[in-house]
């Protein structure tokens, strides 16, 4: 990682107006989860719907939209990605640099409140919150290099990413069990599903996708994107034109 890129791409992300939306979206669970428990007590059935629903299935796929192409699409688009390239920077390193701070600021608006919540919902017990937050980090991981790649393929990244999260992970890859097990979500998921272990039944979660076959395609989906997206960083011409 490049210790300068990663800064100037986090003055990017946190000092802009998408600020507003990474500060808004966790504190919109984390009001949720407090009315939920004043509400209904303390429930682990109560923490499994919202973080599911709400920090799973939207707001985890938003953030990374968010920080994914937030962290380099903003350079492409204005022409200021040529003087990065011109440096002496092995593309790899600028591709890394730039992930390694996006799933940062995931962890630190997505995945922190979403344990945060958990411990709200359901306390310590059931390894609710534990659960549910390495799910969201782990699909944060996936997520942030698909949005990073499709910013470096093309100027309509945030519009191909948001119906890709919206129609695609919470719609079809939620509910219609084929598409399921190419659903980013539903691989993470099983990763929640095995950490809950026995009560996970009970709770009604389950994974359409298995734990193995859920690390595994997380696995291909990051290096693979992360490997595609240094090439394509190749490829730019240093007049800005691919």
């Amino acid at each position: 990682m490049n210790a300068t890129v990663a800064g100037l791409t986090w003055h990017s992300l946190v000092g802009r107006r998408r600020a507003v939306l990474l500060i808004v979206l966790p504190v919109v669970l984390l009001v949720l989860a407090v009315v939920v428990r004043l509400v209904s007590g303390r429930s682990s059935d109560s923490a499994v719907d919202l973080l599911g629903s709400f920090s799973l299935g939207f707001l985890i796929p938003l953030l990374c939209l968010i920080a994914g192409t937030g962290a380099i699409g903003p350079e492409i688009d204005d022409g200021s990605i040529v003087y990065l390239l011109a440096k002496p920077l092995n593309r790899y390193v600028i591709a890394v640099s730039k992930w390694i701070v996006a799933l940062g600021v995931i962890v630190l608006f997505g995945v922190l409140p979403t344990l945060v919540a958990g411990f709200i919902l359901a306390g310590p017990d059931d390894n609710v919150a534990s659960g549910y937050a390495t799910g969201a980090l782990l699909a944060g991981v996936a997520y942030a290099t698909v949005f990073l790649m499709l910013a470096v393929i093309t100027r309509n990244a945030v519009v191909i990413g948001l119906l890709y999260a919206l129609v695609w992970e919470a719609a079809i890859g939620g509910y219609v069990p084929g598409a399921q097990t190419l659903s980013i979500q539903q691989w993470a998921l099983a990763i929640t599903e095995k950490m809950l272990g026995d009560q996970a039944q009970s709770l009604g979660v389950e994974s359409a996708v298995g734990f193995g076959t859920g690390i595994t395609l997380l696995a291909i989906v990051t290096g693979g994107g992360l490997a595609y997206t240094g090439y394509r960083l190749r490829s730019i011409r240093i007049s800005g034109d691919e």
